[in-house]
């Protein structure tokens, strides 16, 4: 780690000391700045959330919005919160359900495959390791997995993924997937790997479009469907909700057990209604700030033009 990762790293240890309630007390200042001073990406958020639920009147959009600026603070302050919260109060802070489940086919050897969005705290899922069985019936090391991508600021991008492994799990830049988890699969070593597949690909990442939340062409990463029919991996989905302030629970849903017997885009399409499912149950957890639907299939066939269906047919 470098001298400015080092120092990052313990700033963000030393603020992830402080408890929870006095965090909270930042997070309001935050919420306050962000939502009524500087009106922190107001276009997206408000577009975001009026494209996507537009049977609900103008009081109901506009009170999502407000909760999500309240849920932005707490979600940076519980963040900071990882760097230093002992693994006992953060398995009771995030808990998960149905482990039983994945953890039958982690003891089989079979390679396990996991959905999730950015909904809730989902820094927090990193704590996964704490819940499951480290060991297959066959005696090998079960891996734990998160693909992610590398931040621009090497110093940045150090700290976050030391406070993201403390729990054990191996954070895998996106373009080495595949290396990493075929090193695993020849060690005979049993996999768990989380996907967030909710970001806006670019161009060139676009295979298929999704129905989501009101937009019936959502362009779509489709790597996780990709790794989990290569490696016939079983799928869920982690099913998150916020329980309260500072308190979630994830329940793993089992999405399928033979993924290559799907058609193709199936399984991508399912996370979607899946995940949407999640958001409209709890509107304001999602990352509404994120410019989710910036590109369009007509921007997708501008560039690729009779190319563009032979792309649309394969993942």
């Amino acid at each position: 780690m470098s001298l400015g990762g080092k120092a990052l790293h313990a700033l963000f240890r030393g603020v992830g000391s402080l408890p929870l309630w006095m965090l909270y007390g930042l997070a309001d200042i935050l919420t306050f700045m962000a939502g009524r001073v500087i009106g922190y990406r107001r276009g997206v958020i408000r577009r975001n959330i009026d494209s996507s639920f537009p049977e609900k009147n103008l009081a109901e959009r506009r009170g999502i919005e407000r909760q999500f600026y309240r849920f932005l603070g707490d979600y940076f302050v519980e963040t900071l919160r990882l760097g230093g919260m002992s693994r006992k109060v953060l398995g009771r802070r995030m808990r998960f359900e149905n482990v039983e489940e994945v953890d039958s086919c982690l003891r089989q050897g079979r390679d396990v495959v996991l959905y999730l969005g950015h909904y809730c705290n989902w820094e927090w899922i990193s704590s996964i390791p704490l819940h499951h069985s480290h060991t297959s019936d066959a005696g090998k090391s079960v891996r734990f997995g998160q693909i992610y991508h590398p931040l621009e600021n090497r110093a940045f991008d150090e700290a976050f993924l030391a406070i993201r492994g403390r729990c054990g799990a191996v954070s895998i830049p996106m373009a080495d997937t595949l290396g990493v988890l075929r090193g695993w699969r020849r060690a005979g070593e049993p996999f768990i790997v989380g996907f967030i597949s909710d970001q806006a690909p670019i161009l060139e990442g676009i295979h298929y479009f999704a129905d989501f939340l009101n937009h019936p062409e959502t362009p779509t990463y489709t790597g996780a469907e990709r790794i989990a029919r290569m490696f016939d991996a079983a799928v869920f989905y982690c099913d998150i909700r916020r329980e309260k302030r500072g308190h979630y629970v994830c329940r793993y849903e089992r999405m399928t057990d033979a993924p290559k017997s799907m058609p193709t885009f199936a399984l991508s399409q399912m996370y979607y209604d899946l995940l949407a499912r999640s958001i409209r149950r709890q509107p304001p957890y999602w990352l509404w700030s994120h410019n989710r639907w910036k590109r369009t299939r007509r921007d997708f066939e501008a560039k690729y033009g009779d190319e563009a269906r032979r792309r649309l047919e394969r993942l």
